[in-house]
């Protein structure tokens, strides 16, 4: 992924102290719900790049991408600061096999995402694949703070056009928030809760589970995976559960 091209950027939100999501026109290839591109600036001489999920479905434009700003870090401070008019850099081929291509239809898909992985599933819910292939979708977004629950009305949109067959689980673990179950991914799938409050059980003969979000939630949900009999899924082995890792 060395090709660069540049991009206008066309929009910025602010969720939140340090959270944001922006959008850019930009000549990139095609891509699949579920991959990713690289966005860079030119910082003291070097072009610094980062991977982001792509928030928007394939088939619309503009391309979006959700992140934390990280203070420390040598590229989100300066990206967050600029607005729509500026250029960067985008990787002119999208990369990434976190996708449903291979995955094989079961009773119900679970989509587990901590903090910025929400985008990558807002992208995935706006096609038909998931729809076709699967009975039931759930989606399980777990932070820490009511602030970090985002896109409410594309959420909202999935469920009006889905029904019953879309369920939607926030998940926050600092401080108890009306409509949101209370606790991390990780404890609420270890009590039972979790199952419980969805009314479905995760198992291998009934389910697909897509992991995406910190290193500490994927390690934890693969063992608890594992322990129930379900196999990390790949192109040429067939498995239960799908990860992708962004730190």
């Amino acid at each position: 992924m060395s090709d660069w091209v540049k991009a206008e950027i066309t929009g910025r939100h602010a969720w939140a102290d340090g959270l944001y999501s922006m959008q850019f026109e930009g000549p990139v290839a095609d891509f699949k719900a579920g991959q990713y591109i690289k966005v860079a600036l030119d910082i003291e001489g070097d072009r610094v790049g980062r991977p982001y999920s792509l928030v928007n479905p394939p088939q619309e434009r503009p391309l979006e991408i959700f992140f934390n700003e990280v203070p420390e870090g040598p590229l989100t401070p300066r990206l967050s600061d600029l607005g729509p008019g500026e250029q960067v850099w985008l990787s002119e081929k999208p990369g990434g096999i976190f996708t449903l291509e291979t995955v094989e239809s079961a009773e119900t898909l679970w989509l587990l995402a901590t903090g910025t992985a929400l985008g990558v599933y807002l992208s995935i819910l706006r096609t038909s694949d998931p729809w076709e292939r699967f009975e039931r979708v759930v989606l399980v977004h777990g932070v820490r703070h009511a602030t970090d629950l985002t896109y409410g009305e594309t959420l909202a949109a999935i469920a009006e056009r889905r029904g019953g067959r879309f369920g939607f689980v926030p998940a926050v673990s600092r401080e108890p928030v009306p409509g949101a179950m209370a606790g991390r991914i990780t404890a609420l799938l270890t009590s039972g809760a979790l199952e419980s409050h969805v009314g479905a059980v995760i198992a291998p003969h009934s389910s697909h589970v897509m992991l995406c979000g910190n290193s500490a939630m994927i390690k934890e949900v693969k063992t608890i995976l594992e322990e129930r009999g379900l196999a990390r899924h790949r192109r040429h082995a067939p498995g239960q559960y799908t990860t992708e890792q962004y730190h």
